[in-house]
């Protein structure tokens, strides 16, 4: 009776862990890990939203926590001027060898961006859409000038002659935009893409052809709704939303649930750091030179619209004279050598939570397995084996003291059996067999919970990782980011449990029995969903298992036997 009690408050207690750590995920923005709710879509489409700047203003600068007047506007822009002559409002397409960029001469705003080394789940696949206006997402980069009547995202714009394509032997490619004057001030955007790069260089050239000097600033904002991407898998999600990075706060997530509350606390100002757009494999981020000083803003910006963006002086520019101020547009995968190179902190937008210190090193490993094998399957397999290795001995010990539980295993059902009309008598014999045989009865487990944070790690590791996402293994695996088409992975997956199941001693409670053999079916049932990358990483780590625990049972002289399930 004792041991069901038992039984029942370990099912209890695993089950309140399940609970606890789903209602830990929703407190920290993201959506339930184990038992998700529909994400609510706005009546209203994001493109009904787009209005235009706000109808008026006082030219004075805007806080970061001011409140957006329209879809798209920022806090506190000046009243739109009339429109100057320009030509007719079109697209304008710029590609390099890993961005396709599409532009709205209509400010000069980032309206579409394809990342051409990355695809889709479509057939045929086409390359991941990054950022998009279209009636079902949108998700846009934009700048102006604020603090007076000056050109801003919504101001007509002429796109300048010049090459559109990043040719052979070529290394930068330019698309260039120029305002009218707008109270005197004309405002000329330069976009240049770099081969093999995903940050945009944008220089912006404010020029005073007014008879007065004037003190325009510079923002730059990220617009987006809040639907989720497409990677996302059951029983896992990742954050999406607005980020900022500033040395004083360091890395910081922004919830759209917050920013629906007015709960967001960020570091206002600064001279350094970022903010991002982040979702699951993917980000953008608008970056500025150190030392710069800025305002860091991230507010509701219409219905289902949130933007995040800087705003940063240009400086006093006297009549005739121009001035320049020059940003990065990041929009492309969570690569994490390629954006420590970028900014300080900006690989903090692939986000391992609070098992990072373990993350880290584990993914710095994979790569440089990957740098060698050149496969990630493999490089997995050989993750796992070198894990096995540094655990060898800490698994050695749980597998012995497992050993010495079979040894006495017939020991322990004869006593249970003679004694069980008298529970109490039982245990204090139990325990008096456990202490002459010198068998310590979690001896099996302890070993193995030091192991389950950097297994947890390693999870992590391979769901955030965007190398991992159509990356192929073997025959039919052609993607190790997405569930097993034939679910052959989880199949094994499930008799590897079951085998290791069956190779441990059997608990001598029947009720216990049961329950180690229920177990295992019932979270194999999640790897059929999860990823074939995180199946094949536990998949191995199983099979090693059972070599290490079938050479200890042998070496101790406890010949391998298969304890086979009794449910009568």
């Amino acid at each position: 009776m004792n041991d069901i009690r038992r039984t029942i408050l370990w099912v209890i207690f695993a089950f309140s862990l399940v609970l606890l750590w789903d209602k830990w995920q929703v407190h920290n923005g993201h959506k339930a890990t184990f038992f998700p709710t529909p994400q609510q879509q706005a009546a209203k489409s994001p493109a009904d939203a787009a209005s235009g700047v706000p109808a008026s203003a006082d030219g004075t600068v805007p806080t970061a926590s001011a409140a957006v007047a329209g879809a798209t506007d920022v806090p506190g822009a000046a009243a739109a001027a009339p429109a100057p002559a320009a030509a007719p409002r079109q697209n304008v397409v710029l590609t390099s060898d890993v961005l396709r960029l599409t532009f709205d001469s209509e400010g000069g705003t980032l309206k579409h961006a394809e990342l051409l080394k990355y695809f889709d789940k479509s057939t045929p696949p086409k390359p991941v859409v990054l950022f998009d206006d279209s009636a079902t997402h949108k998700y846009l980069g934009q700048t102006g000038l604020i603090g007076g009547t000056f050109p801003t995202h919504k101001t007509p714009m002429t796109i300048q002659p010049g090459a559109r394509e990043l040719a052979d032997g070529q290394d930068s490619v330019q698309l260039r935009f120029e305002s009218a004057e707008v109270g005197g001030v004309k405002l000329v955007k330069t976009y240049t893409v770099k081969r093999g790069a995903y940050d945009v260089t944008v220089q912006h050239d404010v020029v005073n052809n007014s008879g007065a000097p004037v003190n325009p600033r510079l923002y730059m904002q990220l617009v987006r709704d809040n639907t989720e991407s497409g990677d996302q898998t059951p029983f896992y999600s990742t954050f999406t939303g607005p980020a900022v990075y500033t040395e004083e706060k360091k890395y910081q997530k922004v919830s759209f649930k917050d920013i629906d509350n007015n709960k967001v606390s960020i570091e206002k100002t600064s001279d350094a750091g970022f903010v991002a757009m982040v979702q699951h494999y993917f980000a953008s981020a608008w970056l500025l030179p150190e030392g710069t000083q800025r305002e860091n803003f991230v507010n509701k910006s219409g219905t289902n619209l949130y933007a995040a963006g800087m705003i940063t002086p240009v400086g006093t520019v006297e009549p005739g004279q121009t001035k320049t101020v020059s940003a990065r547009l990041f929009a492309g995968p969570q690569i994490e050598p390629m954006m420590e190179s970028l900014a300080p902190g900006l690989e903090l937008v692939k986000d391992y939570g609070w098992l990072t210190i373990l993350a880290k090193p584990l993914y710095w490993l994979l790569s440089k397995l990957h740098s060698f094998i050149g496969n990630w399957g493999w490089s997995i397999v050989a993750l796992v084996l070198l894990l096995k290795i540094a655990f060898y001995w800490l698994n050695a010990k749980a597998y012995a003291s497992m050993a010495k539980m079979k040894a006495i295993n017939p020991r322990i059902q004869e006593m249970r059996e003679r004694l069980k009309d008298k529970p109490q008598q039982m245990q204090q014999e139990m325990m008096r067999i456990y202490r002459e045989e010198k068998v310590n009865p979690m001896g099996g487990c302890l070993p193995i919970m030091v192991q389950i944070p950097v297994f947890m790690a390693l999870y992590w590791v391979l769901q955030s990782s965007v190398e991992i996402r159509n990356a192929p293994w073997i025959g039919w695996i052609h993607d190790l980011s997405v569930p097993d088409p034939f679910f052959i992975l989880p199949l094994l997956m499930t008799l590897s449990s079951l085998l290791q199941t069956a190779l441990n001693p059997a608990p001598p409670d029947p009720m216990q029995a049961k329950l180690m053999w229920i177990m295992p079916l019932m979270f194999s049932v999640m790897f059929f969903f999860f990823p074939a990358g995180l199946v094949l990483y536990w998949l191995t780590n199983n099979i090693l298992s059972i070599a290490q625990q079938w050479i200890i049972n042998t070496r101790m002289g406890v010949p391998p036997q298969f304890n086979l399930p009794k449910f009568k």
